[in-house]
């Protein structure tokens, strides 16, 4: 099954790259089936990245909880409207089925049919028409196939027809007196070898006659068959077994259910699960957007849906995962930010969790620790994380780990990495390429610190002339996003790359937040000299405050 690395909500380089090279080392040692994710597109300096690695961008996925089509059954096994009873039957026997969708001859889903409906169809009774049972929609050629038997005379053999059985098992005066009750064209007699019943029969110019028992009408009575226009079969089975493959000859267009249910392939499992769970249908048929069948479900299917199985990298909270992910089976975590959030597991799992400035480096010791080279374009891959996250190891998150693992990862790259380097940090200015809204999420993290909910979004910028031109745009989009996603408040910090500081705007500030201590420049917007870092400065500044506040509130 299908394992997916994923990096966080609104994913920056780190959580991209870390993803990509962590996918790999698990293609090359435990797991063949591991793919790298994203909960969103790469923004232009990771794009940058992985065009001068020339590794693929990880597969876009929004939502991790099963769609039907996930679960439904391809094989799929159909039944014609023009199909008869013995034909379905074996159907469903063969590939032990209990319903089947019916189509048209040109494909066209028309409805489903299940064994108990079959089965009525074949033992039915009707008081009030003692006929009934012994009616028959079919044809010859239906019924010729149904008793393994051959013609010696056939007339329209192809056409579906109504037909009466009778059985000539009685005198032939008293089959002689039943045989005038019933209109001739529409009677089929089923026979042993009695010429006292093929004689009147085929007089009487009933629609068909079964020869039971292998036996063959002789030539002379073959002629007056010809000459009245008699379907003849010579069926190898007894009377009694021969009557019920008759029966077992009948179309099955009656029965089938055409006021049916049908589920999107598209459908989330569990809204399916509440659309199926009062109904008496046994299969229900999954459509795609054009209306074609792709598959088929049972309600069993559905509450057997497996889980999606994840790798969390550059984060581990789920309030940053990407959607789905709480129902999910979380099987290992590899992070360099604080604990947080409500992650639990039913089982042990692999939880490594370092205080390193970028996450690709703990992927990338992984790699020399496990005894694997990196291919040149997932070394850089990996590089171009740590050099995004550390600012090139200028940023106070840097360790002496993120200068060893750029340094190893050095001589698998095949470019100059403090050239690629400058050149990532050109490129791909947020304030200059993006609407406010994508500012704001381009790598925007969500937390939760005692009763407040928050965001901080951070990007990088060469200069701020560029943000006092959109100020007022940003604030907006700041308060729009607060009130979109129900926060207590939101912040976006803007790094100057080259002189290493920041400045911080807010939606608005919570209670106490005189507290910063950092000087206020303009309404809403704080100047923070020396600070970076979102994970190892900024939050823990908010946190500190937020937890003032709450003591205050609380007495404490």
């Amino acid at each position: 099954m299908t394992v997916y690395v994923f990096g966080h909500r609104n994913p920056d380089t780190d959580a991209i790259c870390s993803a990509i090279a962590y996918a790999d080392l698990l293609q090359k040692t435990t797991c063949p089936q591991a793919i790298a994710a994203s909960c969103g597109p790469a923004n232009a300096r990771t794009e940058f990245a992985l065009r001068q690695a020339g590794v693929a961008a990880p597969r876009i996925i929004m939502d991790v909880r099963p769609e039907v089509r996930d679960v439904c059954r391809r094989d799929i096994v159909t039944a014609h409207e023009d199909d008869v009873f013995f034909e379905v039957y074996q159907r469903l026997s063969q590939y032990k089925l209990r319903a089947i969708p019916m189509v048209s001859r040109h494909g066209q889903l028309i409805g489903t049919l299940s064994l108990l409906d079959l089965l009525e169809l074949v033992f039915h009774g009707d008081d009030h028409d003692p006929l009934k049972s012994r009616r028959v929609h079919s044809s010859f050629q239906k019924i010729c196939a149904a008793v393994g038997g051959h013609y010696q005379h056939q007339v329209d053999a192809e056409n579906r027809e109504d037909m009466i059985v009778m059985v000539g098992a009685m005198s032939s005066g008293g089959f002689t007196e039943r045989l005038h009750k019933f209109p001739a064209h529409q009677l089929l007699v089923v026979s042993g070898d009695r010429p006292t019943v093929h004689v009147p029969a085929i007089e009487h110019g009933v629609r068909g006659l079964v020869v039971t028992g292998g036996y063959e009408l002789s030539p002379g009575l073959l002629q007056l068959a010809a000459a009245n226009r008699v379907t003849v079969i010579s069926s190898p089975l007894d009377t009694a077994t021969t009557l019920l493959r008759i029966k077992a000859a009948r179309s099955i267009e009656s029965a089938i259910r055409r006021d049916f249910q049908t589920l999107s392939g598209q459908q989330l499992v569990q809204d399916a699960q509440q659309t199926v769970q009062n109904s008496t249908q046994i299969v229900f048929p999954v459509l795609d957007d054009e209306g074609q069948m792709i598959g088929v479900v049972s309600k069993s299917d559905l509450v057997r849906a497996p889980k999606p199985r994840l790798v969390l990298v550059d984060h581990n909270e789920l309030t940053q995962s990407v959607a789905g992910a709480e129902e999910s089976e979380i099987l290992e975590v590899l992070d360099h930010h604080r604990l947080g959030g409500s992650l639990r597991s039913l089982q042990p799992i692999r939880f490594i969790n370092e205080p390193v400035g970028s996450t690709c480096t703990l992927v990338a010791r992984q790699f020399r620790q496990l005894g694997y080279q990196p291919s040149p374009g997932i070394a850089l891959c990996m590089a171009a994380g740590i050099i995004s996250d550390t600012l090139h190891l200028r940023s106070p998150t840097a360790t002496d780990v993120d200068r060893d693992m750029l340094e190893w990862l050095k001589g698998f790259c095949n470019c100059d990495l403090d050239h690629f380097a400058r050149e990532f940090f050109e490129i791909g200015s947020a304030l200059r390429t993006c609407t406010p809204d994508q500012v704001i999420r381009e790598d925007c993290k969500e937390f939760q610190e005692h009763r407040y909910r928050f965001s901080i979004s951070q990007i990088e910028e060469i200069g701020f002339d560029l943000f006092w031109k959109r100020k007022d745009e940003l604030q907006a989009a700041l308060e729009a996003h607060t009130h979109r996603r129900g926060l207590d408040f939101a912040a976006l910090m803007i790094t100057d790359i080259g002189t290493n500081g920041s400045l911080l705007l807010m939606s608005n500030e919570p209670n106490s937040w005189s507290d910063v201590n950092y000087p206020r420049v303009d309404r809403h917007l704080y100047e923070l000299a020396g600070i970076v870092s979102r994970k190892k400065q900024l939050l823990p500044l908010i946190s500190r405050i937020l937890d003032s506040v709450s003591a205050r509130s609380t007495g404490a």
